[in-house]
């Protein structure tokens, strides 16, 4: 595991606050300090060193996608034809701007990239692949797979010891 500098520097405490943190993001430092045995303020520093070092990046409510209507979750494999001209990078700037992109990856294998799509519909699906995908420039193909069932999907990371 590739560790960065700044995790070299957390503590016990700091994991901990870590965890707490990933399971409710609006504790107040008053009720992390309570939970952690420490007094408000030296839980703030903390908190705002982990902030400060980028380990925590920001803060958000996980909402459910399906009870604001989005029932359908496709995974879109791309391919481009020419990787070397910039193709790619606009595809990438296009996609950092749709709210219905839940996440892109640059992979390795017979895919360019990886997207985690949602829709509200398979109708909508396939307008966003037609008006949106297929009009990139440089894109040879694209593969889509459907969720049947989402068995888990978290957005916590482990926090190593």
């Amino acid at each position: 595991m590739s560790k960065d500098s700044s995790f070299d520097s957390l503590d016990g405490v700091d994991r901990t606050l870590l965890g707490l943190l990933q399971d409710d993001g609006t504790l107040s430092s008053a009720a992390l300090g309570e939970r952690l045995s420490m007094s408000v303020t030296p839980c703030w520093r903390r908190r705002k060193r982990l902030e400060d070092l980028g380990i925590i990046r920001d803060y958000q409510a996980n909402l459910d996608r399906r009870k604001l209507g989005y029932d359908v979750m496709a995974f879109a494999q791309v391919r481009f034809g020419n990787v070397s001209d910039n193709a790619p990078d606009q595809f990438e700037r296009a996609i950092k701007a749709l709210p219905q992109v839940l996440s892109c990856h640059k992979v390795t294998g017979e895919a360019d990239y990886v997207l985690t799509v949602v829709a509200t519909d398979l109708e909508s699906y396939g307008r966003f692949v037609e008006d949106v995908l297929r009009r990139q420039p440089g894109i040879a193909s694209i593969q889509s797979s459907l969720s049947l069932r989402e068995v888990k999907a978290v957005t916590r990371l482990p926090v190593p010891e």
